[in-house]
């Protein structure tokens, strides 16, 4: 789950260094942007990871389902 919520983030954080670049302004202007950026970013990681969790609790299930029926 680290690897995911941090995986997010750093490419959140990259997302907005790219917008800042993109707007010629300088990467180290507003800092709190960053901060959100990678939390906003983080928090979609944890979600997705839940939601492949679970979606790889449905397929296990529906798996066996299948060879029960066979």
């Amino acid at each position: 789950m680290l690897s995911t919520v941090l995986g997010f983030s750093v490419f959140g954080l990259a997302a907005r260094f790219g917008q800042l670049a993109i707007q010629q302004r300088p990467l180290s202007s507003n800092p709190v942007g960053h901060a959100i950026a990678a939390a906003s970013f983080g928090t979609l990681g944890y979600f997705e990871y839940h939601w492949e969790q679970r979606a790889d609790e449905l397929i296990a299930l529906k798996r066996e389902e299948i060879a029960q029926k066979r």
